[in-house]
């Protein structure tokens, strides 16, 4: 059984000892990771401590700011607990992020120590990269808020919010994964390819498995025949978490190996199309969960054994309301930092933006796409979740985005030897004429976030578009 946090014996704090406590605690020898070798909690917490002894070296406090800058790496690990272990306050910048835009998020939170890639070396698709980091004192200002982490959303649908968690807050939500039925158990492993600087990586993998006594193992390689070799490479059980992007991954892989030691594979970020999961169940035999949450939330509703497609059981500790068509999580203060838009959290009330239904019966949640996905054609109402879940469904679309810009616009990536024609033909013969795009634009490659999401902004699409992408 998975350790539930109220069994330890410690109540969360707010301090820097719930790092040893919820996370490094545990057998010396016993594998925490997995990266070029295992990697034990012995090995682990000299790491931590190194990096602790550079961090205050160059000036960081309790209280103090720190920007962590790495791909996935044992020194974004490292770093990451060091500057907790000290009582820091760390904020996450994804590493592809380009020049100009680390420059304005350092300006935005102006942090007094930055921890940033030096050398990198090995291939680009590996999941963890060999990094030795630079630490470097920067002008910024101590801690303004009592949030352990900062982190800036995705930025799918537009500017990115800067969102704040505390230790209680992260702690919470790890006691919530030992609750969902499903999550890998300890002795378990946890195969994750979603990025450790997005909450899913951070807290589904990273955090929870430090916790749990789950093993967590990259693939050397970012490909589906890497990813399959990672489960292959030990005979205990393996759980692949990642985001619908990585299923294409695996789906790439025209005759897999049987994998008796693969578990399960857990998505999150964007909602799994039903076409998707038929085509990995088919090829996996294997169940395919779905997970939902924000940034701001952390995991909010599963649906691990895919029972209950497309609804999710809200995770414990959680709970969930429909309003006016849109869903609501509880959550006890708002986590936005600095200006934010007022409507989103009040009264314990966190404004998801996702359209859905609550089941009064059985409390399942069904989420329906972005609340703005419902517009008015003519006097008619048309859900665009339909119109881009039927338009990706179609032969030869390999991705889609569907947004209402003036008229009903698609974008689409075709696969080769696909062609415009058919897919307008297809849709002519599934969806009424109100329903269907009125334009259409082929995009080389769809733009998507650093967590692998579809982008929705509409200036970055017709961007793609002018650029043609």
């Amino acid at each position: 059984m998975t350790r539930h946090l109220a069994e330890t014996g410690s109540a969360p704090v707010a301090g820097p000892e719930w790092v040893d406590e919820i996370l490094l605690r545990g057998p010396d020898a016993q594998v925490c990771l997995h990266v070029d070798g295992p990697v034990d909690r012995a090995a682990l917490r000299r790491m931590v401590a190194e990096r602790r002894v550079r961090l205050e070296a160059a000036g960081l406090r309790a209280g103090g700011s720190l920007v962590l800058r790495l791909p996935p790496s044992l020194a974004y690990v490292a770093n990451l607990l060091a500057g907790w272990r000290i009582g820091a306050q760390v904020a996450l910048l994804d590493h592809r992020l380009t020049p100009f835009e680390v420059d304005a998020a350092l300006a935005r939170l102006a942090p007094q120590v930055v921890v940033a890639p030096g050398v990198v070396r090995g291939n680009p698709l590996r999941a963890f990269a060999d990094v030795e980091e630079t630490v470097t004192p920067h002008p910024g200002r101590p801690a303004a808020t009592p949030h352990a982490v900062i982190q800036l959303s995705s930025g799918s649908t537009g500017p990115s919010k800067v969102i704040g968690r505390t230790a209680a807050d992260l702690i919470a939500e790890v006691d919530r994964y030992t609750r969902i039925d499903g999550v890998p158990l300890p002795g378990e492993r946890i195969v994750v390819l979603a990025s450790m600087v997005h909450v899913l990586g951070l807290v589904g993998a990273l955090l929870y498995g430090l916790h749990a006594g789950v093993r967590i193992r990259p693939p050397e390689r970012l490909t589906g025949d890497g990813v399959l070799a990672a489960v292959a490479a030990e005979t205990s059980p393996a759980t692949v978490l990642g985001v619908p992007f990585h299923i294409g991954l695996l789906a790439s892989v025209a005759e897999p190996p049987r994998l008796p030691q693969l578990k399960r594979m857990t998505t999150g970020g964007e909602l799994v199309p039903a076409a998707t999961a038929t085509a990995f169940l088919d090829k996996y035999g294997v169940p395919l969960g779905n997970m939902w949450g924000m940034t701001e939330v952390g995991v909010i509703a599963t649906d691990l054994f895919g029972a209950h497609r497309p609804a999710l059981t809200p995770a414990p500790g959680l709970a969930v309301v429909e309003r006016a068509g849109e869903l609501l999580v509880s959550r006890p203060e708002s986590p936005y930092v600095g200006l934010s838009d007022p409507t989103r959290w009040s009264d314990g009330w966190l404004r998801t933006r996702d359209a859905g239904v609550v089941d009064p019966a059985t409390g399942l949640v069904t989420v329906k796409g972005r609340l703005d996905s419902q517009v008015s054609v003519g006097g008619l109402k048309v859900d665009l979740t339909e119109v881009e879940a039927t338009l990706t469904a179609l032969p030869g679309v390999e991705a889609a985005v569907v947004l209402h810009d003036d008229v009903i616009t698609g974008y689409v990536q075709l696969a080769t030897g696909a062609s415009v024609d058919a897919v307008r033909a297809g849709l002519a013969e599934r969806l009424a004429g109100y329903k269907r795009p009125r334009q259409l634009h082929v995009l080389a490659a769809m733009p998507r976030t650093t967590t692998g999401k579809l982008v929705r902004d509409r200036s970055v699409l017709r961007q793609a578009q002018r650029e043609g992408r």
